[in-house]
């Protein structure tokens, strides 16, 4: 017998990767269109919704009896939604503590708690692995991790902690903690230049990080991340989610970069 929903739409990527993980992609009828993880469901699955749009009617069609989205900025979709009747789970984590709760809740909520809990588990694991060789290394770089560039806006708060996992220090904690992008706007350039950081991250959300520009700020050549050429893109689908990516091929990523930083160091 199965349990919970049998007809999901996803939001947004990560309930979407989740629920491929673990092995429960059969309930899903409608997917975002920003979904890359798996790359089989965008062959797979209609793509019904952006982020801060979806079609409702395209929705409604594929007779859904539930609805996972993530933040505030999707209210006004999961208002149409509730409207129409469907069952809506509007997730708000912003923490790597959140995103393994965030597995651990979606898995019981389909009837897949055991296989959850083993993931997630795997997830705790990882982070463990990656923490105990970051501690190792000689050296912390100082970072700086950019989120858009114009204006500019500094990293999420499971961005900076992923960092610090990996074995830097973002130089904007105090900002990671604000869950509104528009509360992360650098309104002043050189305070970047100021905070010195030896590696910047860039992940453009939905474009191309373009290093060449970032060196070429006003101001910025007295950066040692500038200097020293440690200027490095962070895909956006592998960190600007709260998903199972982050804790892996982001957090991977981040740490490649940052071990190979530190040997030179």
């Amino acid at each position: 017998m199965t349990h919970g929903p049998q007809r999901i739409v996803c939001l947004t990527e990560e309930p979407t990767e989740v629920l491929y993980a673990l092995g429960e992609e059969q309930r899903i009828v409608g997917i975002s269109g920003f979904t890359v993880r798996p790359p089989r469901a965008r062959k797979e699955k209609p793509k019904v919704s952006a982020f801060t749009s979806a079609k409702i009617d395209e929705i409604l069609k594929l007779q859904p009896d539930f609805a996972v989205g993530f933040s505030d900025i999707q209210a006004d979709i999961a208002r149409e939604l509730i409207k129409a009747g469907v069952e809506v789970w509007i997730s708000n984590h912003r923490s790597v503590d959140g995103i393994i709760d965030y597995i651990r809740r979606l898995g019981a909520l389909v009837g897949a708690h055991e296989r959850a809990e083993a993931y997630a588990c795997g997830a705790e694991a990882h982070l463990a692995d990656v923490a105990k060789a970051a501690s190792a290394l000689p050296r912390r770089p100082r970072v700086y991790f950019e989120e858009w560039d114009e204006p500019l806006i500094s990293g999420i708060q499971w961005v900076a902690e992923l960092i610090r996992i990996a074995g830097g220090d973002d130089i904007f904690p105090e900002r990671a903690e604000k869950s509104l992008a528009r509360d992360r706007i650098l309104a002043d350039p050189h305070e970047v230049v100021r905070r010195v950081p030896d590696i910047i991250f860039g992940s453009w959300c939905g474009k191309k990080f373009r290093p060449d520009r970032v060196a070429a700020r006003a101001g910025w050549d007295a950066i040692a991340a500038v200097r020293d050429g440690e200027l490095h893109e962070i895909k956006s689908p592998i960190i600007l989610q709260p998903g199972p990516a982050a804790l892996f091929d982001g957090l991977d990523a981040m740490h490649r970069v940052i071990a190979a930083w530190a040997a030179r160091h």
